[in-house]
């Protein structure tokens, strides 16, 4: 594998941590809205919490910011290796960087228009941008490796 052009690595791991941030912001925000709506997953939970909570699997909202982590692991996972792997293709930096950060500030308006928003179409519109970033990815790091 070539050398990982440095101005290009800084760059994924600078938007890379910045993705993983996002991530683990999703943590907190369910766990807010458990407390603040007394609904656990675990009657252990519910036990800690007191003698108003309970346990509901199905709360619309708290289902939603669950589903966008989801999505999320589903997609900044994978993304983070075919990344890697077709930075060591040696692509032209300025791809490179504008690809990362496409992905990352479309993964981000996923999030914003899932969670906060509940919007369509800019849901859907954010997340085949960061799709198609990720199959373009793929499909150059296979052409390389073949």
């Amino acid at each position: 594998m070539p050398d990982i052009n440095p101005e290009v690595l800084n760059s994924f791991g600078f938007w890379g941590s910045i993705l993983v941030l996002k991530l683990l912001a999703m943590m907190p925000l369910t766990a807010r809205l458990r407390f603040r709506k007394k609904i656990f997953a675990n009657p252990e939970d519910a036990d800690y919490a007191g003698k108003t909570a309970k346990v509901v699997y199905n709360d619309p909202d708290i289902e939603r910011v669950r589903r966008a982590h989801l999505n999320d692991l589903e997609n900044v996972v994978p993304w983070f290796i075919i990344t890697y792997l077709w930075l060591g293709t040696g692509p032209a930096p300025w791809l490179a960087k504008t690809l990362i950060q496409t992905f990352v500030l479309s993964r981000i308006g996923h999030t914003v228009s899932y969670v906060l928003f509940s919007q369509q179409p800019m849901r859907a519109i954010t997340f085949f941008i960061a799709y198609g970033v990720m199959g373009y990815e793929v499909i150059k790091t296979l052409m390389y490796y073949s």
